[in-house]
């Protein structure tokens, strides 16, 4: 598991970078994985690292919409960076990707919380996306 572990930190980095940069992600994506195999020091873009970007972006209008919607008091854009990076993130997974299991993808979101966030990021990123899991069956049907 610590390779889907350092895939979705990763994948969160993209995501945060390109937010950063006003870039797109599937632009940074390319950026890293190029990076990658030019300079053996940059560790390699993984499989899962892609899938995650990939899908993101593919999903990322409706993301957006789902945490604006649902994030109580606060404004996409004037969301930290780094919540709002890894809310995308958590809510391709939790929603789109059937594999992981929702508690995984909750757990793994409040740690990379706690690692690159604020003291009352954890909490808050686990109420938002523990919102959107309750609301799973409807946010799919909804999308059809």
């Amino acid at each position: 598991m610590a390779a889907r572990n350092t895939a979705r930190k990763r994948a969160f980095q993209i995501l945060f970078e390109g937010d950063q940069r006003g870039a797109d992600v599937l632009t940074v994506l390319a950026d890293w994985i190029r990076l990658s195999r030019a300079d053996t020091r940059q560790p390699p873009v993984s499989e899962y690292t892609m899938q995650l970007v990939e899908g993101y972006a593919e999903h990322a209008q409706r993301i957006d919409e789902l945490i604006a919607q649902y994030a109580v008091g606060w404004t996409l854009d004037r969301m930290p960076v780094v919540d709002r990076n890894i809310l995308r993130l958590g809510a391709y997974e939790l929603i789109w990707v059937d594999e992981t299991p929702d508690a995984v993808v909750l757990d793994e979101m409040v740690q990379l919380a706690k690692e690159f966030s604020t003291d009352e990021s954890p909490s808050f990123v686990n109420g938002l996306l523990g919102r959107l899991k309750e609301l799973k069956p409807s946010l799919r049907r909804d999308e059809a």
